[in-house]
């Protein structure tokens, strides 16, 4: 640090205030500052940094599936967002196995990490629920708890607006896919989700037929064609599917062309998240849409602001959403009859 000093004419306070960024630096002195550690190839020793204000400059975020296309872009949002403010980022996926948050929970106690951000598929499996003491954590998704930060969308009412949209295009036989209403087993976001279908079908007076809803697991492109394939082998009317995440919804899709039924002008299909390849499928996605970089700054500051203050009362942020309307709900569907 002192040969980063004399290299850039500045005391090596003002570079431990560069590195830190605990206190303001102009900008000419801070690029000076850079620029003589980029020529020395200084690296701040974090280790060391930790060990005097008690941080390790690592956070954790732990998801149930990486490997669907919303994971992957939520954890891009979240890691870009953590290195531009200095954090180092350990990504962690929990699938149907609680002791992995359990594990994570060890590492924050241990001081390891620093805070966690969790994204459990039920309370009733969750360390939230059950752990006695919590580190610095946020929960996001639709897990609805009281007894840590929590970021989310209004999962009820996004799902209630898309079917009310295939409602409007003339739809009145609306498969669900993803649903799950045995309390034994469903995921927090299955019950909000499908509460939200409930909600639209009430208003328009059209009854519930348990036949057109079907439970799947993993809530990927492989699921949601066997979801269809149910579906289709149940051998009951449809003229809409409402999925509960973008992924199954491609995959009922294949499943669908597959079966000789047209996109959208027999069944009409929406998703749930807008990731990338919603607007590059064939016929293109409608469906529900929100800011990630919004979410993941907003989980990010929460679990900062929870790293220096631990006992302030749990707040949650409930972000905008919006309903994006493409090809795939663009007729008025002729429907599908076994």
């Amino acid at each position: 640090m002192k040969d980063v000093a004399a290299l850039a004419g500045v005391s090596p306070k003002t570079v431990s205030n560069v590195v830190t960024g605990t206190v303001a630096v102009r900008e000419e002195t801070r690029a000076k500052v850079e620029a003589a550690m980029a020529e020395l190839d200084f690296v701040p020793n974090l280790s060391a940094r930790g060990l005097r204000n008690g941080r390790s400059g690592i956070i954790a975020v732990a998801l149930p599936d990486l490997g669907t296309a919303y994971s992957a872009e939520l954890v891009h949002r979240i890691v870009a967002a953590a290195h531009e403010r200095g954090l180092a980022v350990q990504v962690e996926e929990t699938a149907s196995e609680p002791e992995r948050e359990r594990e994570l929970l060890s590492r924050a106690r241990a001081h390891l990490i620093d805070g966690l951000i969790l994204n459990p598929i039920r309370l009733e499996d969750s360390v939230v629920k059950y752990a006695d003491r919590l580190p610095p954590v946020v929960v996001i998704g639709e897990v609805e708890q009281n007894r840590t930060d929590h970021v989310r969308i209004d999962s009820r009412l996004a799902a209630a607006e898309a079917t009310r949209h295939v409602i409007a295009q003339g739809a009145r036989r609306i498969a669900v896919l993803g649903a799950d209403a045995d309390p034994a087993f469903a995921t927090a976001t299955s019950r909000l989700r499908l509460a939200g279908v409930h909600d639209a079908l009430r208003e328009a007076g059209i009854a519930r037929d348990e036949r057109l809803e079907v439970s799947l697991l993993p809530w990927s492109m492989a699921g949601g064609a066997d979801a269809a394939r149910t579906l289709l082998a149940r051998e009951v009317e449809f003229d809409a599917v409402v999925a509960f995440t973008d992924s199954i919804a491609f995959g009922a899709m294949h499943a669908l062309h597959d079966a000789g039924i047209r996109v959208p002008d027999d069944v009409i299909v929406t998703g749930f998240d807008d990731v990338e390849l919603s607007e590059f499928t064939s016929p293109s996605l409608t469906t529900v849409a929100f800011d990630l970089g919004a979410f993941a700054e907003a989980a990010l500051g929460l679990l900062e602001s929870r790293m220096d203050d631990r006992v302030s009362p749990p707040r949650g942020i409930v972000l905008p959403h919006r309903l994006v309307t493409r090809a795939s709900t663009s007729a008025s569907p002729a429907g599908y009859r076994p």
